[in-house]
């Protein structure tokens, strides 16, 4: 259980620094970028230490759907982008390939 939490953390770790890259503006604001970095780091060190306990293909799967399914979520309500029925349908998918390997 407990490394199903760690991936968990790291998940959301992902969905930080993947929305960070936006506000870093290229990497060329310090602090969005420097908090980046740290995310990015954080996150795949969690990946790993997941990983030594879960399936490595079933942890990165759950990891990147964790991370595609917060940011599109994240990118709706901190940027504004838009949700459309398409976004909508890809998120479920999403969210049942994540369930579905988590069960498996």
């Amino acid at each position: 259980m407990t490394a199903w939490l760690v991936l968990l953390l790291a998940g959301l770790l992902e969905i930080g620094w993947v929305i960070g890259m936006k506000y870093s503006e290229g990497f060329t604001r310090f602090w969005p970028s420097a908090g980046t970095i740290v995310l990015i780091f954080l996150s795949v060190w969690l990946l790993e230490r997941a990983a030594r306990d879960i399936p490595v293909a079933t942890a990165y799967a759950v990891w990147g759907g964790i991370g595609a399914l917060g940011t599109a979520v994240m990118a709706m309500v901190l940027l504004g982008e838009p949700l459309g029925l398409q976004r909508v349908l890809g998120i479920v998918l999403i969210l049942g390939g994540v369930v579905a390997l988590k069960t498996a």
